[in-house]
């Protein structure tokens, strides 16, 4: 009995990082939402510095924001933090089952640089941890009094870091490792600065003090960074289901378009609850819509591709399409020419170097069949996803036979290592 544990592993606690990335991008999105509709009206009282009354769900809430903090703690205080701290453990708990324990397939591309797996996984781990500390430095610097700047030197670094990391592991792993340095970014804003400030605040009055203004500033702003850069972030992970963004070969500057159209997007929700109006409010969803068509057409358009491509495309498989006789239960263990030449008709028209396949740009999750060493690479992902599960080819389109597929199992395991 086959459980299938990696397959079950990566869907539940997928299933998981959904669920609590939701909690926390709803509590992010309604507190920002909240904060900028507050609004002064007569006879507040002192320490108030705005209310919002709101309707939802039958009922009427009527919510008040202190400048720094109330004189006295409330009996029930409710703190918003599990929510981004589930979200970041189950994602990294996500990149382990599939990254980390299948980098070989996943996260490293031998073409792109030769890491061994621990190579590369101690290489991720540090990319995320010089994220959040490069980031916090920035935030201390100078340029935290000049908002427009760090901005500007934030896209910077996370466009540079797109690039350097498509030259370091595979197309998909690279774009899914600047999503979750950003996301590393946000996580660090609450664990480290947000909900510290605050219990230093709850501190205070509890031992009657003054809270210092601060404090709540501080947290204030990184939250402001947080929310403009939830919409990216969501992009980054959604698309690693797109071969055509994380594939193009120019892949970092996709990020580049993305970053400053998911800000763009976000400005408008927090200008209009803000009650922004006029121009203030009609200029985004052009923009956003402009450089979202900007980037349709840059991700149709290929440059040349290199001449080694081409060679590995045109001379790493045989032509013939004459698919061996295979004897009906799979008997006989194939040769490695017919095994190719099955691989080739039933596979290779999505995941090759060159699909053949007019529905694919590149090859889903950067998987190629071209080569015996890439066959051999990929095997366990064959035998599950084409021999014990049968849910490749997609619909079965290419029609692989039963037949064919006992015997390639057959061959898949006398080529193990």
């Amino acid at each position: 009995m086959n459980l299938q544990i990696d397959d079950w592993l990566n869907l539940i606690f997928r299933w998981a990082h959904i669920v609590a990335g939701i909690g926390w991008i709803g509590t992010s999105f309604y507190f920002m939402a909240l904060d900028f509709s507050l609004r002064r009206r007569t006879g507040m009282r002192e320490g108030v510095k705005g209310e919002n009354w709101s309707v939802h769900g039958g009922g009427f809430y009527h919510i008040q924001k202190y400048t720094v903090a109330p004189e006295e703690m409330p009996n029930d205080l409710h703190w918003f933090q599990w929510e981004a701290y589930a979200t970041w453990l189950t994602g990294f708990a996500l990149l382990f089952v599939l990254y980390y324990l299948q980098a070989d397939i996943y996260l490293i591309d031998r073409s792109v640089y030769a890491l061994t797996q621990m190579q590369a996984i101690v290489a991720s781990v540090i990319v995320l941890l010089a994220s959040w500390l490069l980031y916090d430095l920035l935030c201390k610097s100078p340029l935290k009094e000049k908002q427009v700047a760090m901005f500007a030197v934030l896209f910077v670094l996370i466009v540079t870091a797109a690039y350097g990391l498509g030259n370091l592991f595979s197309a998909r792993a690279a774009f899914l490792h600047v999503g979750a340095m950003i996301s590393t970014i946000m996580t660090g804003n609450v664990f480290f600065v947000i909900i510290p400030n605050q219990k230093i605040v709850v501190a205070d009055l509890k031992a009657g003090r003054v809270p210092d203004a601060k404090f709540g500033q501080i947290a204030k702003l990184r939250s402001t960074h947080n929310n403009y850069l939830t919409l990216p972030v969501l992009f980054l992970m959604v698309s690693n289901h797109y071969p055509m963004t994380f594939g193009h070969p120019l892949n970092w500057v996709i990020i580049a378009l993305i970053l400053p159209i998911g800000a763009i997007v976000r400005d408008y929700f927090n200008a209009y609850y803000r009650g922004d109006k006029g121009l203030a409010l009609r200029w985004q969803w052009p923009a956003a819509a402009g450089l979202t068509f900007l980037l349709m057409v840059f991700v149709a358009w290929r440059p040349a591709e290199k001449p080694e491509a081409r060679q590995v495309a045109n001379n790493s498989l045989p032509t013939e399409q004459n698919v061996p006789a295979i004897v009906a239960q799979g008997a006989t263990i194939l040769t490695s020419g017919e095994a190719i030449k099955i691989v080739k008709m039933r596979c290779t028209g999505c995941h090759s170097i060159r699909p053949t396949d007019d529905s694919v740009d590149q090859a889903p999750l950067g998987l190629k069949l071209d080569t015996f060493a890439e066959i051999r690479r990929y095997a366990p992902k064959i035998e599950e996803q084409a021999i014990a599960t049968t849910v490749m080819p997609p619909g079965n389109i290419t029609e692989m036979t039963d037949q064919e597929r006992k015997a390639l199992a057959k061959w898949l395991d006398s080529i193990s290592p």
